[in-house]
């Protein structure tokens, strides 16, 4: 055996006297450092882990694991099976290569004498990797120099660590983390002594069938147990089973679209990376972003029966503008979960109308109590003809421009729109931040209903912008605790367009005082809803946080029976409930350049158009009266009857109705709570009585009365019982049908 041993110590002599510097070593922290997982871990502010995304198709890595984050029995197993004296030698085993040469001279089978040590040196360094016929006698002898220069510079806990972390078990995997979460679906500290010893067995033959690897496992219980206490009865059926799971899923966690995004930008200005290997920091909040993924589910849940299923949340420091949640869509409750929710392009609706109020109060050219006439309008362009009328074709007379904003009328935005002019709207909006495609003119009118196509995150900052005051500057993935702002909006009219937005009385008439958007702490809040129901938003902040809300179908679908409060509002306001279980909220302070004033309103019929108020002015348009003949004007035609002759009230005049005309389609406001939705009529003559469907409903020359979808027949009834005048119109609600089980059935049905 001596004899042996001195052949063999020329041969390594002489290999390390020729090979020299091709020996080198890495050192441990440079393995460790240039290890790389087939997976990026994204992490939020704190560190806490978010989201793990395979981005190495070729393997399956995990993360390093540290050698005391590996279960005992594993370590147990793993030497006992590969490198039982692993703990003696100083990377050979003498005694192994020993048996290993009088097996070959006597043709008898051995274990082989190759260590931990000299496995991990071929794993280093490709040059001492076995090829298709095993390995030449140079690269037996340079793989054994190699780990002899390992044991000299390594400890043998690093030795082990690092061949647990870097050996292939099976396939494409390598590592441990790999094997136990692929196999086993758990972490490496997890595994237990049956666990162990098939992941042991793995190493020595990782693509045998099932029942050898369970018959190498057996043997390796048998090591490390009393052989008669082992009990090997049912391990081929576990190993068979192990060997089948295929999960370790390419992607697990709760921010998918934003770990994706992160790591697309890992190649650029990318966020810096954390001391931890192969992890991204991310601005996020963990238990946030939790939160907001839940309440996203559990709304969207509520809201399947009506053709919802998607649904997108941005939450945005309102000081940094770092991102603090990031929401792109409900999962597995879509049929487009990889669509990204919070950058796709859709149409915001009403939730431009503060921007355009903002900018035509600090051009001077309306102030918050002035008064716009909600009515019939008729506006002439280069196309045509543009007719702007609210879902329900309800006109409400004059109203202020503070209601007309809370309520989120859509005729006095338009004309609104027509003093500001699209063109100049556009570059307001672009100041924002909100990045239309086209032009001014290419929208039209039509922009201040929303008919440009913008992205959550644009359409939050730029709702940011109104909570710092008109200041703009860009969210931010990485933590930004100076951001550059610039001026893009009025302080002062973007303060007073904050204020109506925070009125629940500028609200009340659409959406009541005791909505969703209602909150115990103080808040600025706007909805919207786009054509054909396709998209609905929530938007609003605090005085920290900027919330952004949108729900819909990633296909464009339309929803059925979604208004402003039933869709995206709860989620908006479980999230700054959340946001302020602990944090107060206090409105902002006005800036120099404004004064209030209190203010009165002229009358119609007797009545003030609107309650007396203390309203905001920018300094010099103030103004304590505000009547029909000091509103900003009409840009509509006047009233008309059916006839288009004006109104008569000749007493001998018959009795007719003037207002709707027959033939009209209503289409319910999907902005506006069904409940609060009315249809005017108005008639001239006395004694009149008013039947709807062949039941009267009201009597005298107006009638209001609560819309249900379906076509309608509306009779005027004079004093002597006859029907005077007669008109048929229809109401149409998105995902609402009549019966029709029922002859005659008029009562609705929703999908």
């Amino acid at each position: 055996m001596s004899r042996i041993r001195r052949h063999i110590a020329a041969a390594l002599l002489l290999a390390a006297c020729t090979t020299g510097p091709a020996h080198a070593v890495a050192s441990f922290d440079e393995v460790k450092r240039d290890f790389k997982p087939s997976e990026t871990l994204v992490l939020d502010r704190n560190g806490e882990l978010l989201q793990r995304l395979r981005t190495d198709k070729a393997v399956r890595r995990g993360q390093w694991v540290a050698l005391p984050d590996v279960s005992p029995a594993l370590r147990t197993a793993l030497v006992l099976s590969e490198d039982k004296r692993f703990y003696e030698h100083s990377g050979v085993d003498w005694r192994a290569v020993s048996a290993a040469a009088w097996g070959n001279l006597w043709n008898t089978k051995t274990r082989g004498a190759s260590t931990i040590s000299m496995q991990l040196a071929g794993l280093l360094d490709e040059d001492w990797r076995a090829g298709a016929g095993g390995r030449s006698i140079t690269q037996k002898v340079g793989q054994t120099v190699s780990a002899q220069i390992l044991e000299a510079r390594w400890r043998k806990d690093q030795i082990l660590e690092a061949y647990l972390n870097l050996v292939p078990f099976r396939g494409e995997m390598v590592g441990i983390d790999a094997l136990s979460r692929t196999l086993f679906g758990k972490a490496a500290h997890g595994l237990d002594e049956r666990e162990a010893a098939i992941a042991a067995a793995l190493v020595r033959a990782p693509n045998a069938k099932a029942a050898q690897v369970s018959q190498r496992a057996c043997g390796v219980l048998k090591v490390m147990q009393a052989p008669a206490k082992v009990d090997c009865e049912g391990l081929d059926l576990f190993a068979a089973a192990a060997l089948q799971r295929k999960a370790f899923d390419a992607s697990e966690g709760v921010a998918p679209h934003l770990a994706r995004r992160l790591v697309a930008a890992q190649a650029g200005n990318a966020p810096g990376r954390v001391n931890a290997p192969w992890a991204l920091a991310s601005t996020l909040r963990a238990p946030l972003q939790r939160f907001a993924v839940q309440t996203l589910t559990q709304q969207l849940r509520e809201l399947r029966g009506r053709h919802v299923e998607d649904g997108a949340i941005v939450v945005l420091d309102n000081a940094t503008g770092e991102v603090l949640a990031w929401v792109g869509s409900s999962g597995e409750l879509s049929d487009a979960a990889e669509v990204d929710g919070v950058t796709a392009l859709r149409q915001p609706g009403s939730t431009l109308k503060p921007f355009l109020y903002a900018q035509a109060i600090a051009e001077k050219r309306i102030t918050a109590a002035s008064l716009l006439e909600d009515s019939s309008s008729q506006i002439q362009t280069s196309g045509g003809l543009y007719i702007p009328q609210n879902y329900d074709r309800q006109f409400k007379g004059l109203v202020s421009a503070r209601t007309a904003l809370g309520a989120s009328l859509n005729v006095p935005a338009v004309r609104t729109l027509v003093m500001v002019s699209p063109d100049a709207f556009h570059k307001q909006l672009k100041a924002v931040g909100l990045p239309l495609k086209e032009s001014g003119d290419y929208y039209g009118y039509s922009l201040a209903l929303g008919s440009s196509e913008v992205s959550l995150l644009s359409l939050t900052n730029a709702y940011r912008t109104l909570a710092n005051g008109g200041r703009y500057s860009a969210p931010s993935l990485a933590k930004n605790p100076k951001p550059v702002f610039k001026p893009a909006l009025d302080p002062r009219a973007a303060f007073i367009a904050t204020d109506i937005m925070a009125d629940p009385l500028a609200r009340a008439r659409t959406f009541g005082t005791d909505s969703v958007l209602a909150t115990r702490f103080w808040t600025a809040v706007k909805t919207g809803t786009s054509k054909d129901m396709r998209d609905n938003w929530a938007m609003g902040f605090s005085q920290r946080y900027t919330v952004g809300v949108w729900v819909g179908n990633a296909s464009g679908a339309p929803m059925w029976d979604v208004s402003g409060t039933s869709g995206a509002a709860p989620i908006w306001a479980a999230l700054m409930n959340y946001l302020h279980k602990t944090e107060r909220s206090r409105a902002p302070t006005p800036p120099a350049g404004l004064v209030q004033s209190r203010t009165q309103f002229g009358n119609q019929g007797g009545t003030p158009l609107e309650a007396a108020r203390s309203e905001w002015f920018i300094q010099g348009t103030e103004q304590a009266m505000f009547a029909a003949n000091s509103s900003t004007g009409d840009f509509g035609p006047a009233k008309a009857s059916r006839s288009g002759k004006k109104a008569t009230t000749e007493p001998d005049a018959p009795p007719r109705i003037t207002a709707p005309a027959s033939g009209t389609i209503i289409a319910l406001d999907p902005d506006i709570p069904p409940k609060h939705q009315r249809i005017s009529f108005s008639a001239e003559g006395r004694g009149t009585r008013w039947l709807i469907d062949g039941k009267e409903f009201a009597r005298g020359p107006q009638a209001q009365w609560l819309p249900w979808p379906g076509r309608h027949v509306v009779q005027l009834v004079d004093a002597g019982g006859k029907v005077a005048d007669e008109i048929r119109f229809e109401v149409r609600g998105a995902g609402v049908h009549e019966a029709k089980a029922a002859a005659g059935a008029k009562a609705p049905v929703l999908k």
